[in-house]
């Protein structure tokens, strides 16, 4: 507001010209959030995507303890998942369960519904798969709501791109965004950062992270069956499909990637890799028909030459290892013990994460231990306070910097940032107009078998 009172001399004289009249109803708009929240003490919260990460996300909304919170949209393209999802809320939260009939949308443009059952302040939840995220968040910003995006938010460069502009938009209106990269509000995480950057373990000059265990979620899928179209099969099992997910690299991975150039402070500026695919055929020999690889392994390159190595399997059978560290020229740290962000961080004297050699654990508050929560306990209190709150931008280059080795990988070449950046690759063109009578993104061959990633035949693309 201080821009534009700026330039009166007076209040008076301000509403005196229509002019000024129609830029302070800009600005109003844009500063909507802040006077929501004043307005009104409850904030609403409409659900799309109602898997298991969206019922999560809402829980964790509806359990944040800064004032009134009401869940009162859902949408969804499969009924079922929004059937379970709502049972499952209504258990915990049945109080702050306003979520009539009328108020449930099953269908592609179910985001629309939902998001116009909300008010400037309030939240949009967007857990559908990342390939829809630009849509979504598109529509979000042009109504003026605030947002909750879980991870990956793109999948390849020209949807990047959008999203950068869109992120932009997005600021300039006051809105709050938060990306779900949990590890950047994971507070022992936080403790390491900045020790880190205080020297501690020196100039970091190394990074590995891995994340190898058996297969989850929709990671491979058979061939379709009768009774569901190619276009709803590919969004239900969104894992199995680069261009719904980011398969199962971006899914997966991105944490690790995400916690670790922010201890660098750094986005890495190329990648190269390699990949395989080894067992893909189901205990009964069906052949599987998704785009995922089994194997990864991918280095990436800092600006300043040093390296950070991710390694990722989902082979059952295998040695389970599911942990990040860094190396530095004084000594080392284990950023994440276990999992995506699993506590304590530590730092360690010389190159071993001995218990002998550790000179600091990470300490946490009982009620500050779980990342997913804080998270969304910081977001509502960005929107109750008027904090600058925005992480679109950050979490974009994250899940362009994830594509970035899953794109090495696929392709077998060496792929700068700025190459996948200005890829004109976009592997589902026009999703905003999609409908449910729309050919899918992908097309199967005769076997059913959809187009799989060809190292070194297939170059310029994925696949």
């Amino acid at each position: 507001m201080s821009d534009i009172i700026n330039k009166t001399t007076s209040r008076r004289d301000f509403l005196k010209d229509t002019g000024r009249i129609a830029a302070a109803s800009t600005f109003m708009a844009a500063a909507a959030p802040r006077m929501y929240a004043g307005q009104s003490n409850t904030i609403k919260i409409a659900l799309i995507g109602c898997g298991g990460r969206g019922t999560g996300a809402a829980d964790n909304a509806l359990s944040v303890k800064q004032g009134p919170i009401k869940l009162v949209a859902m949408g969804d393209v499969f009924e079922h998942r929004l059937k379970s999802s709502y049972a499952n809320l209504k258990k915990r939260h049945a109080d702050q369960m306003e979520v009539p009939r009328d108020r449930r949308f099953v269908g592609l443009d179910a985001y629309k519904q939902a998001i116009d059952c909300l008010s400037p302040g309030d939240v949009a939840i967007f857990a559908t798969p990342p390939g829809f995220r630009w849509v979504h968040f598109k529509y979000a910003i042009k109504k003026g709501i605030n947002v909750f995006m879980e991870k990956p938010i793109t999948v390849d460069g020209p949807t990047s791109r959008r999203m950068f502009k869109l992120a932009k938009r997005s600021v300039k209106k006051n809105l709050k965004v938060g990306v779900g990269l949990m590890s950047r509000h994971s507070r022992a995480l936080e403790q390491l950062f900045q020790r880190i950057q205080d020297g501690e373990i020196g100039d970091i000059i190394l990074q590995r992270g891995y994340r190898m265990h058996g297969p989850i979620g929709f990671f491979s899928s058979l061939p379709k069956p009768p009774g569901i179209s190619d276009l709803m099969y590919q969004i239900q099992r969104f894992h199995s499909f680069i261009w719904a997910s980011g398969g199962n690299y971006s899914d997966f991975y991105i944490h690790i990637v995400d916690h670790q150039c922010w201890m660098k402070n750094a986005w890495p500026v190329k990648a190269q890799a390699l990949g395989g695919r080894h067992y893909r055929k189901s205990p009964e020999g069906i052949t599987y028909v998704d785009q995922n690889l089994d194997t990864y392994s991918v280095e990436y390159t800092y600006a300043d030459g040093s390296k950070f190595f991710l390694d990722g399997r989902c082979i059952m059978g295998c040695k389970d290892i599911y942990s990040s560290y860094a190396h530095g020229s004084k000594g080392m740290a284990v950023v994440s013990k276990s999992g995506d962000c699993g506590m304590p961080s530590s730092i360690h004297e010389g190159q071993k994460p001995m218990r002998s050699n550790m000179v600091w654990e990470s300490k946490v508050r009982p009620d500050e231990r779980s990342p997913y929560q804080n998270e969304w306990n910081d977001l509502i209190d960005a929107i109750r306070n008027d904090k600058p709150y925005n992480e679109a931008e950050r979490g974009i280059t994250a899940s362009l910097v994830t594509s970035l080795g899953r794109m090495a990988a696929h392709t077998g070449q060496e792929i700068t940032y700025d190459e996948i950046l200005n890829s004109d690759h976009e592997m589902a063109p026009g999703l905003d107009k999609l409908t449910e009578n729309s050919p899918a993104p992908l097309v199967a061959d005769s076997n059913g078998r959809y187009p799989i990633p060809q190292p070194g035949i297939t170059k310029q693309r994925e696949y």
